[in-house]
C-alpha cells in the first residue's frame, strides 16, 4: 500500500483520494470535538484519548514501520511543542464556551491562515474564485459562530475569554496543519511519520491528566472516562491520519479548507447528541459553508 499511495501523489488519482480522506477527517473531527465538549471534563477527556492512542501507536512506530531518517527527529520535536499548545488552547476554549461556539471560530480562523502557510511553504497558489470560496466559507463559519454567540443563554460570562481562546486555537490549528505536511512529505514512508507522530504526541497530556483527575475533590469513575479514551483514540487516529495522508497526496490549502466542512457536521452533532437548538438561520449558515468548500475544490 505504501508504495502505491506514493505513486499517487500529485496525480489526478491522488488528488480524488486525498479529497475523500480530507471530507472523512472533517466528519470524524466533528466527532472527536463533541468529545472533548461531553460528559467529562475536557482536559481528562484529551488526557484519557491520547494515553489510548500513545499505546495503540507504540508497537507499529516500534517494530513494524521503519524507523525515521535522522533529520525527522528535529520535526518530531517540533511537532510536540506545536501540538501539545494547541491541546491547551483547545481544552481550555472548552472549558469556557459553549461547543456550538468554540468550534466554528476555531475552525473558521485556521484555514485563511493555512492557506497563506501553504503559499509561503510549498508554493501552493489560489485563483480568484479559489479565494471566493475559502471568502463564502469563512462568512458562514464565523457567521455560525455569531448567531450562536447571540443566542446563548448559558456560559455568558466567560464568552469573551472562549473567543479569545478560539481566535488562537484557531491560529495553532494552521500551524500544525502545515507543520505536519511538511514533515509527512520529508520523510520516505508516510506511516513512519503516523506512527512516531501518535506515540509522541499522545506522551503528555495523560500525565496532566492524571494530576488533575488526583487534585479533583470528585474525580469521575475511570473505567467510562477510558472507555471513551479508546473510543476517542481510534477517532482521532482516523481523523488526522486522514488529513495528514491528504496534505501528502495533494495541496495542503485545499484539504485543509474541505476538512473545515466539519462545522456543519459539529453543528448536527450539537443538535442531534448534545441537544443544542438548530434553526433555519443556522442551516442557511452551514449550506453558506459547505458551498464555499465546494467553490473552492471545484474552483481549481
Amino acid at each position: 500500500m505504501t508504495d502505491w499511495l506514493i505513486s499517487i501523489e500529485g496525480t489526478e488519482a491522488g488528488h480524488t483520494l486525498a479529497l475523500s480522506l480530507a471530507l472523512m477527517a472533517a466528519f470524524l473531527h466533528a466527532v472527536f470535538g463533541a468529545l472533548q465538549k461531553g460528559r467529562h471534563d475536557p482536559w481528562l477527556t484529551r488526557g484519557a484519548i491520547d494515553g489510548c492512542y500513545c499505546l495503540m501507536a507504540a508497537p507499529f512506530a516500534l517494530f513494524v514501520v521503519p524507523w525515521p531518517e535522522p533529520h525527522m527527529w528535529l520535526i518530531f520535536v517540533g511537532v510536540l511543542l506545536i501540538h501539545t499548545a494547541y491541546k491547551f488552547l483547545q481544552a481550555a476554549a472548552y472549558t469556557k464556551g459553549a461547543y456550538t461556539v468554540v468550534y466554528p471560530v476555531v475552525r473558521g480562523t485556521g484555514p485563511l491562515f493555512t492557506v497563506i502557510g501553504a503559499y509561503w511553504l510549498f508554493g501552493e497558489v489560489f485563483n480568484g474564485t479559489q479565494w471566493l470560496g475559502v471568502a463564502v466559507l469563512m462568512a458562514g463559519i464565523f457567521g455560525l459562530a455569531a448567531y450562536n454567540m447571540l443566542y446563548l443563554e448559558a456560559e455568558r460570562d466567560t464568552l469573551n475569554v472562549a473567543l479569545m481562546l478560539a481566535v488562537v486555537t484557531g491560529l495553532f490549528v494552521a500551524l500544525y496543519t502545515t507543520f505536519d505536511a511538511y514533515g509527512i512529505r520529508a520523510t520516505a514512508n508516510p506511516f513512519t511519520f503516523l506512527a512516531w507522530f501518535f506515540m509522541i504526541d499522545g506522551f503528555v497530556f495523560p500525565i496532566l491528566a492524571y494530576l488533575r483527575w488526583n487534585r479533583m475533590d470528585n474525580p469521575p469513575d475511570v473505567v467510562p472516562l477510558m472507555q471513551r479514551g479508546v473510543f476517542g483514540a481510534i477517532i482521532a487516529v482516523a481523523s488526522f491520519g486522514s488529513i495528514m495522508m491528504a496534505t501528502r497526496l495533494d495541496k495542503v490549502g485545499e484539504a485543509a479548507i474541505l476538512r473545515e466542512t466539519s462545522t456543519v457536521f459539529a453543528a448536527l452533532i450539537g443538535w442531534l447528541v448534545l441537544k443544542e437548538t438548530v434553526g433555519p438561520r443556522r442551516v442557511a449558515l452551514m449550506t453558506l459553508i459547505a458551498l464555499g468548500a465546494v467553490i473552492v475544490e471545484f474552483g481549481g
